[in-house]
């Protein structure tokens, strides 16, 4: 062989091993192209859990400050009930309203009353308002049904114990009777 060609040879194996570099580096290139396309979604998705997981934190603490003294509430609503109940009883005592102090303990007995609702609806727990209005089984339980001519059917026409919400969850439904069609059964035997 001559040296010409020997120089040839060397000459195509260096293209040879060149074009094989560049090939590789191309591979290799792509490879760290596709990982860091892989990195950047990882990221992105890691990113993305956070925020999620920042969020529901945030509504989580939100709804502990706006509903942790759910539970307490309810209770309370119980010292109200008995207070009511103790006032009316003591009202209808014909006994009791002989004594000289009955007005005086009376009107005590309501002052702690209204200050009890001043200090629940400074808390955000109301009273739900159900008198002479339609039935409606998220906010109310309906106890009895009483034949009304003057309501049409469907229509609270007592509260038997009063309901209560909390910001806007029910803390309790109200107790009512509502107004029925006049049967007439009732009716062929008056």
């Amino acid at each position: 062989m001559s040296e010409s060609n020997k120089d040839e040879n060397i000459n195509k194996e260096d293209n040879k091993s060149a074009s094989e570099d560049k090939t590789k580096e191309e591979k290799t290139e792509v490879t760290i192209e596709e990982k860091l396309k892989s990195s950047e979604e990882k990221l992105l998705r890691s990113l993305a859990d956070s925020e999620n997981q920042r969020r529901r934190f945030d509504k989580e603490v939100k709804e502990a400050f706006e509903f942790g003294g759910f539970n307490f509430a309810r209770e309370m609503l119980s010292i109200l009930d008995n207070l009511q109940r103790a006032k009316k009883s003591i009202s209808e005592d014909e006994v009791l309203k002989k004594s000289k102090e009955f007005e005086k303990f009376l009107k005590n007995i309501e002052i702690i009353e209204k200050d009890l609702i001043s200090t629940f609806e400074k808390n955000k727990i109301t009273k739900i308002n159900c008198l002479n209005k339609k039935f409606d089984p998220n906010f109310h339980q309906a106890m009895l049904e009483v034949e009304d001519e003057k309501s049409e059917p469907g229509i609270i026409v007592q509260e038997i114990q009063a309901g209560f919400m909390f910001g806007e969850r029910l803390l309790r439904p109200s107790f009512v009777g509502i107004s029925k069609e006049k049967s007439e059964k009732n009716d062929k035997n008056k």
